[in-house]
Order: C-alpha cells, then sequence, then structure tokens
C-alpha cells in the first residue's frame, strides 16, 4: 500500500455501497475512491485548521489536507451537495465522520481514542463478541452547518452503516473548543455529575493526560443551562443517550479540551432511534 503520509496518495476501500439516503441536492455515503478521501481531508483541513485553531504539521499545509495512520484503515462517511462542485469539478463535500471498526484499528496498533484515553476496563467488561465503532474527524462545511438535513444525513449514514455491520458500541473523543477548562466548568461538571459512564466499565483520561471535570458541585448546576452550554455535536450525542468517561484530556495540536463518548446502540434515546431508521 502506498504511503498516504509521504506520498499523498491512498489506495482507497472500494465498497459495494449504494447511496446510503439522500435530501434534495444532498446525499450520504462512503468515500470509494482516493480521490474521495482526499475530499474528506481537505474539509477538515478547512474546518480545523483554516477555520478554527488546529495547526498543521509541514506535510498538511503544504497539501491542505489533515490526515494521518488512522486513514488507511477507516471508512469515511461523506455528505456530498450534488448540485455544487468543487474546483476538481467534483460533487462538494460537506460533512464527514472517520468510522473504524476494530479489526481495521488493529492494522495500525489500535484505536485513535487510545491515545488520550485507557480503553482496557471498557474492552475487559464489554461482552465477549462485541463490536465496537470509533468515531472521529466529524465536521460539517460551514455553509451546511445551519442547513437542514446536513448533520441528520451524516447521522443517517452512521445509523446504516451501524446496521450494515451489526455494530454494538460506538465510542471516541467529542471536543470542546479551546484549552482553558476553567471555562468550560458548567459543561464538564454537568457531564461529569449527569452522564458519567457506568462504574464498571467506565474509561479515564489516561494519567499523564488527565485534567479534572468536576469542577462545580452538582446542586450548582442547572441542567437546562448544562446541556445548553455545549457544541451542537456533544449536545446531540447527550441527547440521543451517550455517557461520558472520568477526565478530560487538552489537545494542544486541535486547540480542544477533549472527553470520552461511550454510546452502546442498545442505550440510543427512542425517539433517535425512530429518527433515524433504526425502528420503524
Amino acid at each position: 500500500m502506498v504511503n498516504i503520509y509521504e506520498a499523498g496518495s491512498f489506495e482507497g476501500r472500494v465498497l459495494q455501497w449504494p447511496v446510503l439516503t439522500d435530501s434534495g441536492a444532498l446525499e450520504v455515503r462512503l468515500a470509494e475512491t482516493d480521490h474521495e478521501v482526499k475530499l474528506a481531508q481537505r474539509l477538515r483541513y478547512e474546518v480545523f485548521y483554516e477555520e478554527k485553531s488546529a495547526v498543521p504539521s509541514d506535510a498538511m499545509r503544504a497539501a491542505r489536507r489533515d490526515f494521518d495512520k488512522f486513514d488507511e484503515v477507516c471508512d469515511h462517511l461523506l455528505v456530498v451537495d450534488r448540485d455544487v462542485h468543487d474546483e476538481d469539478g467534483q460533487p462538494l463535500v460537506v460533512g464527514t465522520y472517520r468510522l473504524t471498526r476494530e479489526k481495521d484499528a488493529e492494522k495500525v496498533g489500535g484505536f485513535y481514542t487510545a491515545g488520550e484515553f485507557d480503553l482496557g476496563r471498557m474492552i475487559s467488561g464489554m461482552p465477549k463478541g462485541t463490536k465496537y465503532l470509533e468515531l472521529g474527524r466529524s465536521c460539517v462545511h460551514k455553509n451546511y452547518r445551519s442547513r437542514p438535513g446536513t448533520m441528520q444525513l451524516l447521522w443517517k449514514g452512521l445509523m446504516a452503516y451501524v446496521a450494515r455491520f451489526d455494530i454494538d458500541l460506538m465510542f471516541g473523543c467529542a471536543s470542546f473548543p479551546g484549552i482553558e477548562p476553567a471555562a468550560m466548568a458548567l459543561p464538564l461538571s454537568y457531564l461529569h455529575h449527569f452522564h458519567a459512564m457506568p462504574e464498571e466499565l467506565r474509561v479515564t483520561a489516561r494519567p499523564e493526560l488527565y485534567v479534572p471535570m468536576n469542577l462545580l458541585p452538582a446542586d450548582a448546576i442547572d441542567a437546562r443551562e448544562g446541556i445548553r452550554s455545549m457544541p451542537a455535536m456533544l449536545k446531540g450525542y447527550v441527547r440521543a443517550g451517550c455517557c461520558i468517561g472520568d477526565g478530560a484530556v487538552i489537545d494542544e495540536q486541535f486547540d480542544t479540551t477533549d472527553v470520552f463518548i461511550f454510546f452502546p446502540l442498545s442505550g440510543i434515546d427512542a425517539r433517535y432511534k425512530s429518527r433515524f431508521g433504526l425502528i420503524k
């Protein structure tokens, strides 16, 4: 396989996968070619490095793409606008998710999330044969964040993927912008007190990276204000039924504060199961 990080090329994971679902000019599907993966990486670069405050490597800056070793083994979920084309004449990629199953993570030494959080208790505590899916690198083009359907299509595509591969548990890192935990004391404390993972499975931030989330007492927190103060993506996870690990992690490269999300499919709120096609 050509090394994507050095040569800028990628051996695509071509899958026999039709368009999952569509909404007008928008459609959601998996990337099937080298070029489509690069389009997802380009969107990530625009959002994380140009619009936000992440710091690219020299190779990323030169290519104007966000990439790492996990891109080589994962699946890339895309939302594309068929009516708008990019500078290469391709339908514009306006949303993306990086999806990594356990068998693929093993090819590169483990899950991305394990670089920030100790997954040992969760892996050992879940039933044998549990099928895991790591969620990561989710973003939406700035011109489509308020457009009805973009984020919903990403979720519908994610749920179709989950059903296709019979996934039992989704997990990953979700981020707050900024690296000053005191500035996000309310949402961090809210998550710590009201959405903690079950103790026997609880994932903890790696000791050398651990940042306490218990910054305010539970009785000082207004739950409505707590959830309102979270980024949209994390707010959606919580409302759908996810739980949160112990401790946050400062990601200097991305200028974010990360928390661990634990999302068993059995725990998804019934309203979300219906909305995204898991139940009729």
